[in-house]
């Protein structure tokens, strides 16, 4: 009998580790990459009017005169709308994946850009106008200002559409099953919390006394904590030494390790939680007296 109590205790206290380290992780995911909040202040962190830019470049021919100048002067403008647009982008997409919509539809309008672009090519012609300018009339100079603005517009649609019925059936399909999968995820982490609290009460029950209890719950779950925590410093320490590299522009080598311990942010909180639950535990254990039974 005692060998079969023992038996138990053991498999119920794997099974709690094990459940702990995957509601770590889930608790993590909740926290950081399922919340548009969270997507939002990384992004936050990067230069979206520069990324903005080398995305439009890559549209536009860079030998057209004045090209560079217009580019960046119409994204630094646009700094504020482009925040907002990203934004919206976020919200909206994380509400399709998170089931709060039936549909994914994300519609920006590149009015803004396309009339920022039309003014700074303007005034750079006007600040340093070519030779043939100089020589025209005024209404000829409006009419060559009016042709170059389109010209520099003519690849921009007026709207960026990312809606179901313009992706294919197959990246559909994966996104449904990403979607999917984010449903199952989140329904395991109710699930993992009660599967926890069912493994403390068997503990409990098979142990049926507050020091041997406490003291094996706490064992594991000060075990969990201190391994976690430290698997989280290499994995920091690695991550750092890996993105060292020439290949890598400088401005990700010291985003991605930011980044990073964003994310791992609060699995560290759960960690050093776990931790001092296991300590209180196993002082409960230690300074704990049973109550003698009266004679």
């Amino acid at each position: 009998m005692k060998f079969l109590k023992g038996l138990a205790l053991s498999l119920l206290n794997l099974l709690l580790f094990l459940s702990l380290s995957s509601l770590g992780l889930v608790f993590m995911l909740n926290n950081t990459i399922l919340t548009p909040d969270f997507l939002i202040s990384e992004v936050d962190k990067v230069d979206m009017p520069s990324l903005a830019q080398e995305l439009l470049s890559k549209q536009i021919p860079q030998d057209e005169p004045y090209m560079a100048d217009v580019l960046e002067n119409t994204f630094t403008d646009l700094e504020d709308w482009i925040k907002e647009q990203v934004n919206a982008a976020i919200y909206t997409s994380y509400d399709y994946f998170l089931g709060k919509s039936d549909s994914l539809s994300l519609v920006i309008p590149l009015e803004p850009v396309r009339e920022g672009m039309k003014e700074n090519l303007r005034q750079a012609i006007l600040e340093s106008p070519p030779p043939e300018f100089e020589a025209a009339s005024p209404a000829e100079k409006e009419l060559i200002l009016n042709e170059a603005g389109k010209q520099i517009t003519a690849d921009i649609p007026a709207n960026f559409e990312f809606t179901e019925s313009s992706l294919p059936p197959d990246v559909l399909a994966t996104l449904g099953q990403v979607r999917q999968g984010i449903g199952y995820l989140q329904l395991g982490y109710k699930a993992l919390i009660g599967f926890i609290l069912l493994l403390v009460l068997g503990i409990i029950l098979i142990n049926r006394q507050v020091k041997s209890a406490t003291r094996g719950i706490g064992t594991t779950v000060l075990t969990l904590g201190i391994l976690e925590y430290l698997s989280i410093l290499m994995g920091k320490y690695f991550a750092e030494a890996m993105v060292v590299q020439p290949s890598i522009p400088l401005q990700f080598q010291t985003l991605l390790p930011q980044i990073l311990s964003d994310i791992l942010a609060p699995l560290e909180m759960f960690c050093i939680g776990l931790a001092v639950v296991g300590v209180a535990l196993l002082i409960i254990s230690f300074v704990y007296k049973p109550r003698q039974p009266s004679s």
